[in-house]
């Protein structure tokens, strides 16, 4: 008799325990939530919730619901590195999202690469996706679009403007050094000369030093490469030395944020962005619009914009997530197949373009998927 009941047992285990496996589809999402890049990390674990929450509500994926494991990097390479080993060896997750900040992605590359896990990464810097001496690639993509292609968005406005000598401002990380590397080997394309570089650190609370340097050279316009609240104090600090030249941020600043930090001094600064930034203003024929205004609806029905309003970075884990998804019903969850599938997105509608992702460019959004906007009377528009 016991023996005939541990044998029914042990046969409800096999049956049972598969089932139990297959339950949930498990991602690891990992933000900045409590380091330098909080007010960027916060906001994107929300986003990255509530997508998971659509996607589960309207049946999951292939009858599966998303499991999302969260987890704070703090912005530190190291912790980063541990959470990644925990999301792969001890979760199990099927895909990895995040993290917010280049240094912490590039922290990831070769364990995620060891480790055979696809992660969509929410960064800026190129260098993730990047390999030769930045290291192995093939597991890794990201939604924000490439510093390179920001930098050509934004040539190709300095070269209709006829402002062809600038100078230049950077952090001195990692985002800010790539900014740097691809302004260099893109500017005798456009025909623009960078005639003065300087860097500054990103807890920095006064350029004044390096915006006297830069001025001397005489320079057409100032170009600022940094996230945060730097860029603000560029722009203020332009003002205060009576510097009355056009100053240019990158495509990490289109946020509100700036603007409350900048203050007046922010008028007038442009820069380029994804066109969530300004979506009433694109016309109807444009595919990206009805999507940026389900997100925007979405997002503000959740209340996210009373304490985090809508920016540049509020899209990316929308897009990171989904593509993943949509990946997962096609191949599956074996990770070389979802890895493959991934590569293989074609023509994804997103927040943030329309992606189009290749073996050689695991972003897949070119120039055209930007805009230019400047800040007018508070607020961002298309650039004039």
């Amino acid at each position: 008799m016991m023996r005939a009941l541990l044998t029914s047992l042990m046969l409800l285990t096999l049956i049972t325990t598969p089932a139990l496996a297959e339950d949930t589809i498990k991602l690891g999402a990992m933000f900045d939530l409590s380091g330098r890049a909080a007010f960027i990390g916060t906001p994107t674990r929300l986003v990255a919730e509530m997508v998971v929450e659509k996607i589960n509500a309207e049946g999951g994926i292939n009858g599966r619901k998303i499991e999302l494991i969260i987890a704070d990097t703090n912005a530190d390479p190291a912790k980063t590195v541990s959470i990644v080993k925990k999301f792969i060896h001890k979760d199990r997750v099927v895909a990895i999202i995040g993290p917010t900040m280049t240094d912490t992605g590039m922290a990831v590359k070769k364990v995620v690469d060891a480790g055979k896990t696809p992660i969509f990464m929410t960064v800026g810097g190129d260098p993730v996706i990047m390999g030769g001496k930045y290291g192995p690639y093939a597991w890794v993509f990201k939604s924000p679009q490439r510093s390179s292609t920001a930098v050509e968005r934004l040539f190709v406005y300095l070269k209709e403007k006829g402002l062809t000598k600038i100078a230049l401002l950077s952090a001195a990380d990692g985002f800010g050094k790539d900014g740097v590397h691809w302004m260099a080997e893109l500017a005798p394309k456009y025909g623009i000369e960078i005639i003065a570089r300087e860097s500054f650190g990103t807890r920095d609370t006064d350029m004044t030093a390096q915006l006297t340097n830069v001025k001397r050279g005489k320079p057409q316009a100032l170009v600022a490469w940094t996230i945060g609240p730097a860029g603000s104090i560029i722009a203020k600090n332009t003002v205060q030395l009576g510097i009355d030249l056009p100053l240019f941020q990158c495509h990490g600043l289109p946020d509100p944020k700036y603007i409350e930090l900048a203050g007046t001094a922010s008028e007038g600064n442009r820069m380029p962005s994804t066109k969530l930034m300004v979506a009433d203003q694109l016309p109807d024929s444009d595919p990206q619009k009805p999507v940026i205004r389900e997100f925007i609806t979405m997002y503000r029905d959740k209340g996210y914009d009373k304490q985090f309003p809508i920016n540049t970075h509020s899209g990316y884990a929308w897009d990171a997530i989904m593509i993943v998804a949509d990946a997962i019903r096609k191949a599956g969850t074996d990770q070389e197949a979802l890895r493959q599938a991934i590569e293989d997105t074609t023509g994804y509608v997103g927040i943030s373009g329309i992606y189009t992702i290749t073996p050689e460019d695991h972003n897949g959004l070119g120039v055209d998927s930007m805009v230019m906007v400047q800040v007018k009377n508070g607020v961002f528009t298309m650039a004039e």
